[in-house]
């Protein structure tokens, strides 16, 4: 189901020329608005005359998160505080949170691109929506919340967390649509499969998920578990939060970014300059449309990949690959630069393993030292008749052993760095509870680490 056809299936030439329009008009939005703009383009040299066509784009200097939390709490604003009718947040993990102002004309552009998004996914007006995405100041729940209500879905705003619950309401009121994220699908699978439900006794028939980096193997995963075809939606709270894009049930290959109102850039993370379609590099977003907190060239730092490629869903709409991970998440272990997401990519490849992993860094003296905890499947587990030692669910035995050098030799070739692989009875590494799931527990920089 294609939502806003006119726009979903425009052709290139003319989406462009809307783009190049609405662009022209935030930048003089922004700088006439803003402080932060008008200093910072001032500075550049740039003015918004300079700004007539998206080959000018490049002329505008980066906005990164840095800059949000310098200008904390409302500095970014393009409104007064009287005509918002919502602030969200990040989640603050490093600092003071990133706070995001919605107007009116924000919180309807919220719910239109998730209502895209939704409709991408599979669903369908008279469905019912199973929203586990977090609600309150996280953009996820209310989001598509107000994406599933503007399509025509019945929402369960469950939120996250409180998995017996989730499983006793989609138990009983059988919605056809689940979000959250892709952890807490495969909780939830875990929680079915304990309980005796087959995946064809599941009424859900589609998940979106997103909000973490996961794999094609956790999609798999996923997808057998529940019964589900999943999709990613992609989205960040500095943009908008959910809605930035989602990929097609037809092809599941790329997100379509809504573009519209999103627009997209690919640079080098390092440089800063403009890379060719198909290269991977940092993703850049300019807002075209928010009122309320308008972004110039805004450093996701998302690192991934753009494709202007034909789809089989007949959407023209330009699609962004998969999130490698994010160029501040990026993990260097003795001089090897690692995302964890190539680490996953591996353990996919032993059916014998889960999706359940997480990778421990600890420094002696100068040395990086990395450990991957990863569960075995259930399957094996009775094969070798494996036994938790200590307490903590590590497997023995010789099947076990033969198992993890494999998996470190794997990992060793494909990632170029050595890593002690532990392998874990299921259940024994920490799952997620309806938020993001954090797969790294660095302590390097703890106290008695060097």
């Amino acid at each position: 189901m294609i939502l806003e056809p006119d726009i979903e299936t425009m052709p290139r030439e003319q989406m462009r020329r809307l783009q190049e329009e609405r662009l022209r008009h935030i930048v003089a939005y922004a700088v006439e608005r803003v402080p932060f703009y008008k200093q910072r383009l001032g500075e550049a040299g740039v003015g918004p005359d300079d700004i007539r066509t998206l080959d000018d784009l490049s002329r505008l200097p980066l906005t990164t998160k840095d800059d949000l939390r310098a200008n904390y709490p409302s500095g970014m604003f393009a409104v007064p505080r009287s005509e918002l009718r919502r602030i969200h947040a990040s989640s603050g993990t490093t600092g003071k949170p990133t706070i995001v102002g919605y107007s009116a004309a924000d919180i309807e552009l919220f719910a239109q691109v998730n209502a895209r998004c939704l409709a991408m996914g599979g669903a369908q007006p008279g469905m019912t929506l199973h929203n586990a995405y977090g609600y309150g100041l996280f953009t996820g729940g209310l989001g598509l919340h107000g994406g599933g209500e503007r399509l025509g879905l019945t929402v369960v705003p469950v939120s996250g967390g409180m998995t017996e619950r989730q499983l006793l309401l989609i138990t009983d009121l059988r919605p056809e649509v689940i979000c959250c994220t892709p952890s807490y699908a495969l909780t939830l699978a875990q929680g079915f499969a304990a309980r005796g439900i087959a995946p064809e006794d599941i009424s859900l028939r589609y998940a979106l998920c997103g909000a973490e980096p996961w794999t094609d193997t956790m999609r798999g995963q996923i997808d057998e578990g529940l019964g589900v075809t999943t999709t990613n939606i992609y989205g960040l709270s500095e943009i908008i939060g959910p809605g930035v894009s989602n990929e097609c049930i037809e092809e599941r290959h790329g997100s379509h970014i809504n573009e519209d109102h999103f627009l997209p850039e690919i640079v080098d993370p390092d440089t800063g300059e403009a890379l060719p379609e198909g290269e991977q590099g940092a993703l850049v977003i300019t807002t075209l449309t928010k009122e309320a907190m308008p972004l110039l060239r805004y450093d996701t730092r998302d690192i991934c990949s753009l494709s202007y490629e034909p789809c089989s869903c007949g959407r023209t709409l330009v699609r962004m690959s998969q999130i490698v991970g994010r160029s501040d998440d990026m993990l260097i272990i003795r001089g090897v630069n690692v995302y964890p997401s190539e680490i996953e990519r591996v353990i996919g490849d032993f059916p014998e393993l889960t999706a359940d992993y997480r990778i421990v860094l600890t420094r002696e003296q100068t040395l990086d030292r990395a450990a991957l905890e990863v569960e075995v499947s259930h399957a094996f587990l009775d094969r070798i008749g494996g036994e938790a030692l200590g307490g903590r669910g590590a497997i023995a035995g010789d099947d076990a052993a033969r198992l993890t050098d494999r998996v470190a030799r794997r990992i060793r070739e494909s990632v170029g760095v050595a890593v002690d692989v532990t392998l874990m009875a299921p259940g024994s590494v920490p799952r997620s509870e309806g938020g993001k799931l954090r797969r790294i527990d660095d302590r390097r920089g703890l106290s008695g680490e060097g």
